[in-house]
């Protein structure tokens, strides 16, 4: 194929036609993924539950420790009492 204003349209196609490609598999590996997680629905297992271990599995150990503390903080900010206001006002 020719060029056209200098733009190589046989390289256009070709990066496009790989992108498809890509899509395609990215659409397969999709549906494969929820497969996996129905068949660990059918076994019982929370996904829910699956999809939080496959999350902190992808951080490394100072991640999810700092997660951890920071959500231990908060949960324990929110349990506290909240202080009342004095009636010192004047």
């Amino acid at each position: 194929m020719s060029d056209t204003a200098g733009i190589p349209g046989d390289r256009i196609r070709t990066i496009i036609e790989r992108v498809e490609k890509l899509e395609e598999e990215i659409k397969d590996l999709t549906e494969a993924k929820k497969e996996i997680f129905l068949e660990a629905k059918s076994d019982g297992l929370d996904v829910k539950i699956l999809k939080e271990i496959i999350k902190l599995r992808k951080q490394d150990q100072d991640e999810r420790d700092e997660h951890e503390t920071l959500l231990d903080v908060y949960l324990r900010a929110m349990d506290a009492p909240t202080p009342t206001p004095s009636a010192q006002a004047a």
